[in-house]
Formats: structure tokens, C-alpha cells, sequence
């Protein structure tokens, strides 16, 4: 006798799985481009692979890490600057 997983919970943790390796991604293309909307999309994917009981948690963990890092680098950007805008010369 064999048991196992309903197709739903399979389908779920491979969407949370998904979730956290998109999280990731998200999170370290915002270090680059796009911070302000790439950072809380990197949070938010990785805050919901974790509620949903991701298997790769060390991604959805570093997809959350890159997208607060991304909300530093802006904060930190922003203020040298003092626009709500930042580049990086000129």
C-alpha cells in the first residue's frame, strides 16, 4: 500500500515552490532595475511561498532578504539624491 499526496497539495507546494525561486529572481533583478515595485513583489512572492510551506524555504528566505535589501539600496539612494527618483550621475 502506497500513500500518497492529494493532487491539490502537490499542485500547492509546487506553486509555492515556484513562488520562492520567482521570489529570488525578483529580488535579485531589484537590486538592479526597479526596486521600488521589484522589492515588495520579492516580499510579498516570498512571504507567501513560506505561508504556503515551500520546500525550498532557503529561497523564499533569500528572495525575502534581497527584496528588503532592495528597499535599503532605495531608501539609501533616494536619500542621497533628496527626489523621490534616483540616477546614478548628472
Amino acid at each position: 500500500m502506497t500513500l500518497t499526496a492529494p493532487a491539490g497539495r502537490r499542485t500547492g507546494t509546487r506553486d509555492a515552490d515556484g513562488m520562492a525561486v520567482a521570489s529570488f529572481i525578483v529580488g535579485l533583478l531589484g537590486l538592479l532595475v526597479m526596486n521600488l515595485f521589484l522589492g515588495p513583489l520579492a516580499v510579498v512572492l516570498a512571504s507567501l511561498a513560506l505561508w504556503r510551506g515551500t520546500a525550498r524555504k532557503g529561497r523564499a528566505v533569500l528572495g525575502l532578504s534581497l527584496g528588503v535589501a532592495d528597499l535599503v539600496v532605495l531608501a539609501v539612494l533616494v536619500g542621497m539624491d533628496h527626489t523621490v527618483s534616483w540616477s546614478f550621475g548628472g
